[in-house]
C-alpha cells in the first residue's frame, strides 16, 4: 500500500466500540485511508453525523425500520455537526471539501454500503446481524477485515467456500495475534500451518474469574458489564463474561486457520497482554504481546499486510511485569465446551449456539434469567435442535436455525422457574482472587519485583 493511492474503506458498525476506534485510525492516517462509507444503526445518529463531518465518506448507511425518520434525524444532526465545526481551525479530514454523502436508510442499509465501490470492508457490526455484510463483501471481491466473528461462525462453510485466498483479515485480537505469529500467513494459506502443533487463545477470564456456579447465580447485569480489562459494546462484554466470546473464537480460529478443534486450547490470562500463542512442532512457542488496545489489531487489518507506526504505546520493558497463565474452569463456564460441541457437529449447530447465546444474554440483561442460566439455555437449545449438521447447508438453513434457536430459547426461559435478576446488594464482590483455579503459571519480565433477510440483533448490541 506504500506509495499508492489511499485504501478506500467501508466501516460497517462505525458507532460501536470497534468502529469508533477504526475511525480514529483512519482519521489519523489520511494518506493511507479514505472513508468510502460509514454504516451504523439508528442508536447513535449524532455520533454518526460527527463521523461524517470528520471523514466525509461517499456513502452513509443507517440500518433502521423507520427510514424516513432516520434520514430526518441524520440530516438535522449533520447540519448541527457542520455548524459546530465552522471555525477554520477545526480538525477536519482533508476529504471534507467533498459534497454531502449519499444517504441509505433501511433494514439492509449496511449490506448496501458494503456493496459500494471500495477496497476493504471492516465488518464491526455486533452479532448475527453482521452476516449479510460479510456475505456481500466477499461476493463483491472486497478485502474483509472481520471483527464480526459471528458471521463466520454462523455461516461456516458458506463463508469459507465463498472467500478467496487472502480475502479475510482477522480483527479479533486473538486471531490477529496468531496471524502475526505465522510469518507470511494469508487466509487459506495451508503452507504456513504445516509446522504448527496447536493454537493457544488467551482470555482475561472476565469479571467473574474464579467464581463457582453458586457465586455466579448472584451476579448482576451491572457487574457482568464491568469488564476488568477491555472496553467493548454490551453484547461483546456480556459474551466475555460468560465466555461465549471465547467459544466463538475457538470456532473462528478453526475456520480461519484450518487447525483441528482438538489443537486449539484456551488459557486464562488476566493481564490481557499476551493475546495468543502458536506452538510449533519442534516444541517452540511464539506469543504476540502488547498492552490491551484494540487499535493495534484494527490498524493491522486496515493496513494489511503492512504495519502503521505509532498506533499505541508499546510494553515498557524497563520495568517489571508479572503475567499469569491459568487453566480454564469449564465447569463454571460451560459455554466453551458447548462451542466445541457445536463446531464438531457442523452444519447449522454453530448458528444455533450463537443465536441461543445472543437471546439468552438479552434475557439476562432484562432480568428474566440468572447468569448461569445463559449456559443452561444454550445447552438445552442445542440438545433439542433438529437442524442439519455436516457441511451441506444453505443460507436458508442458517437463517432458519437462527430464528428457531431464538424462539426456542425464549420458550425454554418462560418454562423455567429460575429466579430473575438479583440486586446489587445481593451480589458478591465482582473481582475475587483466583479461588478455584489450579496450576497457575507466572511469567516475569524485567529486573524482578436486503435481498437476504437480516438475522436478528441481540438487545444492546453495537451496530
Amino acid at each position: 500500500m506504500s506509495g499508492t493511492q489511499a485504501r478506500r474503506v467501508v466501516v460497517a458498525g462505525s458507532t460501536g466500540s470497534i468502529g469508533t476506534q477504526a475511525i480514529d485510525v483512519i482519521a489519523a492516517h489520511p494518506d493511507r485511508f479514505r472513508a468510502a462509507g460509514l454504516a451504523a444503526g439508528e442508536g447513535n445518529i449524532e455520533l454518526l453525523a460527527r463521523q461524517t463531518r470528520l471523514l466525509r465518506p461517499d456513502v452513509v448507511a443507517i440500518t433502521t425500520t423507520r427510514p424516513d425518520r432516520a434520514a430526518w434525524q441524520f440530516h438535522a444532526a449533520l447540519a448541527q455537526a457542520l455548524e459546530e465545526a465552522a471555525p477554520p481551525a477545526a480538525p477536519i479530514h482533508p476529504s471534507a471539501a467533498k459534497p454531502q454523502p449519499m444517504l441509505i436508510t433501511g433494514p439492509d442499509a449496511a449490506e448496501q454500503a458494503a456493496a459500494r465501490p471500495c477496497d476493504l470492508v471492516l465488518n464491526a457490526v455486533a452479532g448475527a446481524a453482521g452476516l449479510p455484510v460479510t456475505l456481500t463483501a466477499l461476493e463483491r471481491g472486497r478485502l474483509l477485515a472481520l471483527a464480526n466473528k459471528e458471521s463466520l461462525v454462523m455461516g461456516g462453510p458458506l463463508i469459507t467456500g465463498l472467500a478467496g485466498p487472502g480475502q479475510i483479515i482477522p480483527v479479533d485480537s486473538e486471531h490477529a495475534a496468531i496471524a502475526h505469529c505465522l510469518p507470511g500467513w494469508t487466509y487459506r494459506d495451508a503452507a504456513a500451518l504445516h509446522p504448527v502443533r496447536r493454537l493457544v487463545l488467551t482470555c482475561s477470564g472476565g469479571p467473574f474469574r474464579g467464581y463457582d456456579r453458586d457465586r455466579l447465580a448472584a451476579v448482576t447485569p451491572e457487574q457482568a458489564l464491568d469488564h476488568p480489562t477491555w472496553r467493548m459494546g454490551p453484547l461483546n462484554t456480556l459474551n466475555s463474561a460468560t465466555l461465549v466470546n471465547k467459544g466463538l473464537e475457538i470456532i473462528e480460529a478453526h475456520l480461519l486457520f484450518g487447525v483441528p478443534l482438538s489443537a486449539i486450547e484456551v488459557v486464562v490470562h488476566p493481564q490481557s497482554v499476551i493475546h495468543s500463542m502458536v506452538e510449533f512442532a519442534d516444541g517452540s512457542t511464539l506469543a504476540q504481546a502488547s498492552p490491551p488496545d484494540m487499535r493495534l489489531p484494527i490498524a493491522a487489518a486496515l493496513a494489511w499486510p503492512e504495519r502503521l507506526c505509532g498506533i499505541a504505546p508499546a510494553i515498557d520493558w524497563g520495568r517489571s511485569h508479572t503475567w499469569t497463565l491459568q487453566p480454564l474452569d469449564e465447569r463454571a463456564f460451560p459455554t466453551v465446551r458447548l462451542a466445541r460441541r457445536a463446531a464438531g457437529a457442523g452444519g447449522t449447530y454453530a448458528a444455533v449456539y450463537n443465536a441461543a447465546a445472543e437471546q439468552a444474554t438479552s434475557l439476562f440483561l432484562n432480568g428474566t434469567i440468572t447468569f448461569p442460566a445463559i449456559g443452561d439455555l444454550i445447552a438445552d437449545v442445542m440438545s433439542s435442535s433438529s437442524h442439519p449438521g455436516g457441511t451441506g447447508i444453505t443460507l436458508e438453513h442458517v437463517q432458519a436455525a437462527d430464528t428457531w434457536a431464538r424462539a426456542r430459547t425464549r420458550q425454554l426461559a418462560r418454562d423455567t422457574s429460575a429466579p430473575a435478576r438479583v440486586t446489587r446488594a445481593q451480589a458478591t464482590n465482582p473481582h475475587p482472587t483466583a479461588e478455584g483455579w489450579t496450576g497457575p503459571t507466572a511469567v516475569t519480565t524485567g529486573n524482578g519485583a436486503s435481498s437476504r433477510p437480516t438475522p436478528q440483533t441481540a438487545a444492546g448490541a453495537d451496530t
